[in-house]
């Protein structure tokens, strides 16, 4: 590959990266730099597949794009030269940490389900979302950092879906300004939300709505938290080193759920944030001290 093109391309990565300003660029920080130019890489090529569904107002334009993501991806793995730069940065480290074709495709195969649908009856349907868009994401990403112990993909699995699921909390009022739900139905039903009371972001309900909406919302917010202790529990001993930046951005993201926790509703209304300090300091405490 030629090195001028491959530094082009890593670059590219670091920019999109740190650009999104996610909890994950700082967790990437404190990687070795081959391990952190891999994961970077894999989170460059998540966030241009991503994108394609937030931006793309075309269903048909949006699938073609993701069509040509699937052949990029088949190609790269086949050790074709990709196009794209996020795969021109990701190729090197194939081999090295023995990543697989399979996981980015359905990666694309999880955004493709947002073309089409918008709701989930319940929990164990939203779950299946979860795996396509995050928990095989936690798998290739579990890999990168360094797992010795097969047993700790069951982990990157479970973690997977707590951050999916913190995502889902964090951007109810986003997500509704798309016309997207991802609030199961039947837990709507349960707490008596209806679904276009959530789609309108409140405005026009009763004055029930407060009440009803806080008490749905701590109920997603607590099974999220308790999914991370799912998620850490399934943790091997003898890799928990090497996946520290797992553990880094669970205490990031369980850190904003809890700032969500103090005001539910605000999710309808704005994206809550950790200031870039507070997830840094964050993800150093684990690091250095080995706390969450």
């Amino acid at each position: 590959m030629n090195h001028d093109r491959l530094q082009q391309a890593q670059a590219y990565a670091q920019e999109r990266a740190a650009a999104a300003g996610s909890s994950f660029y700082y967790a990437f920080l404190f990687l070795p730099p081959p391990r952190r130019a891999a994961i970077t890489a894999f989170y460059a090529f998540c966030r241009e597949v991503d994108d394609i569904v937030d931006e793309v107002h075309d269903p048909m334009v949006a699938q073609a794009k993701l069509a040509w993501w699937r052949d990029q991806v088949r190609r790269t793995f086949a050790g074709a030269a990709p196009e794209h730069p996020a795969l021109v940065a990701l190729q090197p480290h194939i081999g090295p940490y023995g990543l697989r074709a399979e996981p980015l495709l359905q990666v694309i195969e999880g955004c493709e389900m947002d073309l089409h649908q918008s709701r989930y009856l319940d929990f164990a349907a939203l779950q299946q979302y979860c795996h396509r868009v995050a928990g095989v994401v936690g798998e290739v990403a579990a890999r990168i950092f360094g797992q010795t112990d097969p047993q700790t993909t069951a982990y990157a699995h479970r973690l997977g879906l707590a951050f999916q699921l913190t995502n889902i909390i964090r951007d109810v009022g986003e997500d509704a300004l798309r016309g997207r739900l991802y609030l199961p139905v039947a837990e709507l039903q349960r707490f008596d939300v209806k679904a276009h009371e959530v789609l309108r972001r409140g405005i026009g309900s009763d004055a029930s709505f407060d009440a009803r909406f806080t008490a749905l919302m701590r109920f997603q917010i607590e099974r999220a938290l308790a999914t991370y202790d799912e998620a850490i529990a399934l943790l091997p001993a003898a890799d928990r080193r090497a996946q520290k930046p797992g553990l880094m951005m669970a205490s990031i993201y369980r850190a904003l759920l809890r700032e969500i926790a103090r005001e539910p509703l605000s999710v309808l209304t704005e994206r809550i944030a950790l200031t870039p300090l507070r997830k840094f300091w964050l993800a150093w405490k684990v690091q250095a001290l080995g706390r969450l």
